[in-house]
């Protein structure tokens, strides 16, 4: 085997691992907004920036264009996916389904420690909207919905959720950032809580598509 080849194969930026690499940077730019919808990716730059070879970001952005979250355009490259409300509101049809899933198999299979972890978080969103810091609860309010898909040992329901998640985080954080949004949505996840701490299946997958029927409304009153 040649030098050259075994530098190839031995280069950090090279090969499956640098791919796994490119594709958690971009997903996590993406749900934290840090890319906007439209934006332009381009191989070079990313490539310089996450420390990998242009090779390997364009075999991450190619996945990240199966999973939907980005679009390649024929001889303009790639971008971020623009999700328009109308298709975000379908994204939400199918998220309440699978988060009442995991909130119903959540409150069957949560351990004590994770039902006071849950308690806690509840307390910390309660505490942000009182303190008027949509941020926090933005973050907090992704974390609830983490943990939960998390507790309920559901992995199906789980990773399609991260990928339609993604695919509506700017929607998201729009929301997030309401004016009033937050004492809407509140009371609503700590009905999802009390479900799952109730250890009430049916009660914890009610709260679940409650709130996610409200993220429905919310999105249809943007667009209008």
């Amino acid at each position: 085997m040649s030098e050259d080849l075994r530098a190839e194969e031995t280069d950090p930026r090279e090969g499956a691992a640098a791919t796994r690499k490119a594709v958690a940077a971009l997903r996590t730019a993406l749900f934290n907004g840090d890319l906007a919808p439209g934006q332009r990716l381009v191989e070079a730059e990313l490539a310089e920036l996450y420390g990998v070879s242009r090779a390997s970001v364009r075999a991450a952005l190619i996945d990240l264009t199966a999973d939907g979250l980005v679009e390649r355009i024929p001889n303009r490259g790639a971008r971020v996916r623009v999700v328009s409300v109308p298709e975000a509101v379908a994204i939400t049809e199918c998220r309440m389904v699978l988060e009442g899933l995991c909130a119903a198999k959540a409150a069957e299979r949560a351990t004590d420690e994770q039902i006071a972890v849950l308690t806690g978080l509840g307390e910390q969103m309660q505490d942000a909207v009182a303190g008027g810091d949509p941020m926090k609860y933005s973050a907090l309010n992704r974390e609830l919905h983490r943990l939960v898909r998390e507790y309920s040992a559901q992995p199906v329901a789980s990773n399609l959720l991260d990928r339609l998640n993604g695919q509506i985080v700017r929607h998201q954080f729009r929301l997030a950032l309401r004016a009033g949004r937050p004492q809407v949505s509140l009371p609503e996840h700590l009905a999802i809580i009390d479900g799952v701490a109730r250890r009430d299946p049916a009660a914890a997958e009610a709260a679940a598509r409650a709130h996610l029927s409200s993220v429905i409304t919310a999105l249809l009153e943007s667009d209008a």
